[in-house]
This record gives structure tokens, sequence and C-alpha cells, in this order.
């Protein structure tokens, strides 16, 4: 039985929910974004509650409830106050501005590395280190974070590269010299 699945959906103020058979349409300030669910599960809109009942009892479907059911939450909240995710830039020359909607970084590299915008994402840059991708679709915006995060993986012996802003990394010690007493 899913929990998660079973909690219905609160529904702001600004926000409207359209259902038009198993396609869901979220509107809100910042934007919209549509869902398609499975035929296996249905979905009912009452007052400010949206509720997700399973059709079926298979263990597929019971596992798409919950799934389904945080995915509309969580567009529900991007298209109130969108999702954000906070990366930093660590390194000695190491730098990101913005130009024009694209992102170009220096990462140590012969040349530098120019990040295209994407579509429904927006960046935005704090000083020459901090970057915040900010987008309503929760899943676009940790994916982009992490493409962004690959083009310099932070180094495990001296940390530099491009991480979570807070992310805690393991930082292994270098080659231990060997001591060993000198013959007499």
């Amino acid at each position: 039985m899913s929990k998660i699945g079973q909690k219905p959906i609160t529904i702001p103020a600004g926000v409207t929910i359209f259902l038009d058979g198993q396609k869901v349409t979220i509107k809100g300030k910042e934007g919209q974004m549509a869902l398609e669910l499975p035929k296996e599960l249905s979905i009912k809109q009452e007052k400010d509650n949206l509720i997700i009942n399973r059709l079926s009892e298979t263990k597929k479907v019971k596992s798409w409830h919950g799934l389904y059911r945080t995915l509309i939450n969580n567009a529900v909240i991007g298209v109130e106050k969108p999702w954000e995710k906070k990366l930093e830039i660590v390194g000695t020359g190491y730098n990101v501005k913005l130009q024009g909607e694209d992102l170009v970084f220096k990462l140590g590299y012969s040349h530098p590395v120019v990040f295209k915008k994407v579509p429904g994402i927006t960046f935005k840059t704090e000083g020459n280190n901090k970057l915040s991708v900010i987008g309503i679709d929760k899943q676009l915006v940790g994916e982009i974070a992490f493409q962004i995060k690959m083009l310099k993986k932070p180094d495990v012996y001296k940390g530099k590269g491009i991480r979570y802003l807070g992310e805690k990394l393991r930082i292994k010690p270098g080659k231990k010299v060997k001591t060993t007493g000198a013959p007499a």
C-alpha cells in the first residue's frame, strides 16, 4: 500500500488545475506544466485538493501511485515558486560568467567552456564562483545542475571543481612518505 500516493495534494490559491481524462495541466504564476497519467490511475479534484486513486492492485500500479502523486505535487510547487539548485566553483582561477543567456566557465582547461541556455531554465550568477539553476520542472533543474557539475567534477585530492552549494567532499590524503631508519 502506497502511503505517499494516498496523501491528497493541496492546491495553493494561485494555482489552477485542468483535468482532461488522463492529462493533468497545472497553471500558476511561474508557468504551466502538463503530465499524462497511466490509464491504471484516476485523478479527481475535491475543492482545493487533488486525489489520485489506483484502478488495479498490481505491484507496478502501486509504485506508479506514489510516483505520479509526487510528480504532480512537484509541478504544483514549481508553478507557484520555482525550483532552484545552487552550485559553487572551487579552485584558483576557476569562475563562471553569464554571457547573454549562456554560461561561460573557466575551469583550468586551455579554453573557456560554454554551456548553452536550456528552454525552461534560467541561470543566475552571484560573484564569480556561485551559480543558481532555476526552473519550474524539478527533474529538469536537477538534470541541468548535474550536467553543469560534470563539466569539472570535484577533485578528490584538492577539492577543485564544480559542486553543489554545501556539498561535503571526502578529500583523500596524498602519498605518505615512508620513514625508515637510516642504516647505522
